[in-house]
């Protein structure tokens, strides 16, 4: 089949953030958006001549028709081979097992994660590298500069390829493999987890309620928690996945959660709930009448992850994002084995991964995986759950009170900000980076500041540095507050205040979560000039 050369050019704005591009749908529907930026990504990797790549999405609005873009300009750009989500739907970890498991050169995955979506909401789009990892910062920079002089893009004059069929067809003298999302998924948990022990829990008559915000991971929980380890129906809530989410914002956290948080707080609340995001990365985990933390559940699972049989002769090292409480570290130090502190954005864990430096690592935002794959996983961090309950037969407050008492409570909230003004946004960070050459030992707030700084991390595995990674403000007292702006949204400035406080190994470990950080927030607002230069103080969501 003839390829086709499409004269185009430039479009300002393509630069891809942590997680690839995100942009309102309707941007992305526009003439030559997504063409532009999926040749942009061709070049930046040496084109596709030969290559293998793996391509799906989290259902969203626009999700089918991107993907038959996509395919057509992969044949259009020379590939071997494109394998495919039927229907079109992919979980962002699945895509990267996918793109292992096959050996493939990359994937393109469509999403904009736990943003809302809907032809007036989001929609994103992000590259793979063979490794199964999101784009390291050097092949994102490749793509953008590619965006800002491309003249053409490739394709072919072709039908559409039918996606609700499994099995493998030629399209422009390309093959193309249709498969079931799940089935490689599962069998990869299989391997990972002691899924008898997990359906003895059921069968005794344990119980769960998992929310898939009628995103991705609903085809991915209803197989595996019920028809392969015998959950009761109904178990999966929300589970069949909708271009709009059910106009709902699809983010696993109490806020955008609320029915689920409620029921777990309520007189019949099960024993355990959980919930996941639009691409299937990020999790909520919450047992009757307490919520845990993402910074606490990436501990408890660090320090009880030898119950599981992937992971029974240890860990080799334990890494977190910089704004992620340091109750991981603490888990680190116990066990005798490393711990990193990377920017955020998971394709900095990826290295470390690769490297065998690190077993497990996770997000402050919800996202906590392993050497599995290469991307966060939601699923695996709720079957990793259920395999240390049905090992240590305790509940979920039982395990994460004996896990304060043995290391200490890391009392943790992050602040998000949105939609500010970018300029306002900017003014204050500037604001507060000019201030910290002398803050050390003034007080605010009762509380003395000890250090400072700008993070800026050398990768050690590969010796590259990434600079401007969130300003860090520590006291005296094991108090912290971390300013961020965050690169997932798609209109104006997010602004993210992280706050935490240590409460020391024979500290009170039972006061709410608010009342133990007021001191840190007040100094953070103080500090930072926020209610004057943004004209805010009061967070639009708490975490």
């Amino acid at each position: 089949m003839k390829i086709e050369i499409v004269e185009t050019a430039p479009i300002e704005g393509q630069m891809p953030g942590t997680s690839g591009l995100r942009k309102k749908t309707r941007v992305f529907m526009e003439p030559k958006y997504l063409e532009n930026f999926i040749q942009a990504t061709f070049d930046a990797i040496g084109g596709g001549e030969g290559k293998t790549f793996v391509v799906g999405g989290d259902g969203r609005y626009f999700n089918t028709d991107a993907i038959q873009v996509i395919i057509k300009m992969a044949a259009g750009n020379g590939a071997a081979a494109v394998i495919v989500g039927q229907n079109g739907i992919l979980s962002t970890p699945a895509a990267s097992h996918l793109i292992r498991l096959n050996k493939a050169d990359g994937g393109f995955i469509l999403s904009a994660s736990h943003n809302p979506g809907g032809i007036d909401e989001d929609f994103g789009v992000k590259y793979n590298a063979a490794n199964g990892g999101p784009a390291p910062e050097g092949l994102t920079a490749k793509v953008f500069e590619a965006t800002t002089s491309i003249s053409h893009y490739k394709t072919i004059a072709a039908d559409n390829v039918d996606l609700s069929r499994i099995g493998t067809t030629s399209h422009g003298g390309m093959s193309v493999q249709v498969v079931d999302p799940v089935s490689d998924y599962q069998n990869l948990m299989e391997s990972l987890f002691d899924f008898g022990a997990i359906r003895a829990l059921f069968a005794d008559g344990f119980t769960m309620r998992f929310d898939a915000m009628h995103a991705v991971t609903g085809p991915y929980g209803s197989t595996i928690l019920e028809d392969i380890l015998g959950a009761p129906a109904g178990t999966v809530t929300n589970g069949i996945p909708l271009e709009d989410f059910g106009k709902g914002h699809p983010d696993p956290n109490p806020i955008w959660a609320k029915e689920l948080m409620d029921l777990m707080m309520s007189d019949d609340a099960p024993d355990i709930g959980a919930a996941s995001d639009g691409d299937g990365d990020r999790n909520m985990i919450v047992g009757r009448g307490v919520y845990v933390t993402p910074s606490d559940s990436l501990a408890i699972l660090a320090a009880n992850a030898h119950l599981a049989p992937a992971y029974a002769d240890g860990l080799s090292g334990i890494a977190r994002s910089m704004p992620t409480s340091a109750a991981s570290d603490r888990v680190a130090a116990k066990l005798g084995i490393d711990a990193y502190e990377t920017p955020t954005g998971w394709k900095f864990f990826g290295n470390l991964l690769d490297a065998g430096k690190v077993t497990i690592c996770g997000e402050e935002s919800a996202g906590t995986g392993s050497s599995h794959v290469r991307e966060k996983d939601g699923l695996w961090a709720v079957l990793l759950w259920l395999n240390i309950l049905a090992v240590r037969k305790q509940s979920v407050s039982e395990i994460v009170e004996d896990h304060w008492k043995t290391y200490g409570r890391d009392y943790y909230s992050r602040y998000d900000f949105e939609a500010v003004a970018t300029d306002k946004a900017n003014d204050m960070m500037q604001n507060l980076r000019g201030k910290f050459s002398q803050l050390a030992g003034q007080t605010f707030a009762g509380l003395t500041v000890t250090t400072a700084d700008e993070f800026s991390y050398l990768d050690p595995v590969d010796g590259s540095v990434s600079d401007n990674q969130g300003l860090r403000i520590a006291f005296e007292g094991g108090g912290r507050a971390v300013f961020r702006l965050s690169g997932t949204g798609t209109q104006g400035a997010t602004v993210r205040l992280y706050l935490e406080q240590y409460s020391g190994l024979n500290g009170d470990t039972n006061q709410d979560t608010q009342a133990a950080l007021q001191s840190v927030r007040s100094a953070a607002f103080e500090i930072s000039d926020m209610k004057a230069i943004i004209g805010r103080i009061e967070p639009d969501v708490i975490t």
